[in-house]
């Protein structure tokens, strides 16, 4: 039975707030925690690792296909800040036909997020303080990111196989541009940052793959660096 990948998203969504209508900027009002993104991703062959997961008992989360759009700032270098701001699109790939491979899907479906990542905070994973909400107007939330001046600098497209593995999420991404890699990510708040970092060396060695291994720069990165 397939879990729905929002219990592993450590953000709580409270109902609309009374006075403003459904169909508005943002759909739903996010309570304000300093989270910080705890992850791992290393580059490997996919067919591997699902061996090790079925070995494991891990649980189907699901599989999406993921456009996003990271922008430039206007007030600050967000490469030499080690900052990130994007747009993704999320589509279910488990829902579409015709999607066995590629990377061709619409704008237009799925649902829309927005994203603020901070600096990386250790030396040992990809670590970040995060800020993601849903939105409901994908054009207007452009629309204001052109207003303030910021700026379309890259798109990402991958498509990503989700499990539930002792507590994280580990994703078998594919990356138009970049091949196969595998993630192990969780969310917590500050004072659990390094026994989630523990946590998540454990899941890796439990797939066989090595946290030495491991890749700290982001797709974006690789992709500009490519």
């Amino acid at each position: 039975m397939n879990v729905s990948h929002a219990a592993f998203k450590n953000h709580v969504l409270d109902p609309p707030v009374a006075g403003v209508e459904s169909g508005g900027l943002l759909s739903l009002v996010s309570e304000v925690r300093d989270m910080y993104e705890v992850e791992l991703k290393v580059r490997a062959g996919h067919d591997a690792v699902r061996r090790r997961l079925d070995e494991q008992d891990a649980e189907p989360v699901d599989a999406v296909g993921q456009t996003d759009v990271y922008y430039d700032a206007p007030h600050r270098d967000f490469a030499a800040t080690d900052e990130a701001l994007r747009i993704r699109q999320e589509v279910s790939l488990d829902e579409a036909e015709g999607r066995e491979a590629g990377f061709d899907w619409s704008l237009d479906e799925g649902t829309t997020m927005v994203t603020y990542k901070g600096p990386l905070v250790d030396d040992s994973s990809k670590t970040r303080e995060e800020f993601e909400t849903a939105v409901a107007d994908r054009g207007a939330m452009e629309g204001i990111l052109d207003g303030l001046g910021f700026e379309p600098a890259a798109t990402v497209r991958k498509r990503r196989r989700r499990f539930a593995l002792s507590g994280y999420t580990v994703t078998l991404d594919e990356v138009d541009g970049l091949g196969e890699f595998v993630e192990v990510e969780t969310e917590v708040e500050a004072d659990d940052i390094e026994a989630a970092r523990e946590g998540a060396f454990g899941v890796l060695d439990a797939l066989g793959l090595d946290a030495a291994d491991g890749i700290r720069t982001s797709y974006l990165g690789l992709l500009l660096d490519a």
